[in-house]
């Protein structure tokens, strides 16, 4: 399959996903760690794709949405942005009310933090 094929699917398949540098548990690089913690403060369940683990994504994604740097946020198949757009909506409330709103879309089974 595709790169792209491939990130377009995780997008559309994941209501909430972010591409970073390590995992929300270890992450790789600063922006990563903060763009992380402010989905987890949101409380609910986010999908995540570790770039350093995958060259082809890493390679690929700036292209996927003409976004250069990492991490990516998506929610409801949309890039939000990077760390410091993830961070505003968090300040401003907005984050957490797209979260929730996203994190009804996971299937029944799947659906928690």
């Amino acid at each position: 399959m595709d790169v792209l094929e491939r990130i377009k699917g995780q997008v559309e398949d994941n209501p909430i996903i972010i591409y970073m540098k390590g995992t929300p548990q270890f992450p790789q690089c600063g922006f990563s760690s903060r763009a992380a913690a402010a989905l987890q403060d949101c409380g609910e369940k986010f999908a995540y794709v570790n770039v350093l683990a995958d060259p082809e994504i890493f390679e690929n994604l700036p292209r996927f949405a003409d976004w250069p740097t990492f991490p990516q946020v998506y929610i409801d198949g949309e890039l939000i942005g990077g760390c410091d757009i993830t961070l505003e909506m968090h300040a401003s409330g907005d984050l957490k009310k797209a979260v929730g709103e996203a994190a009804k879309k996971w299937p029944a089974e799947e659906s928690g933090s």
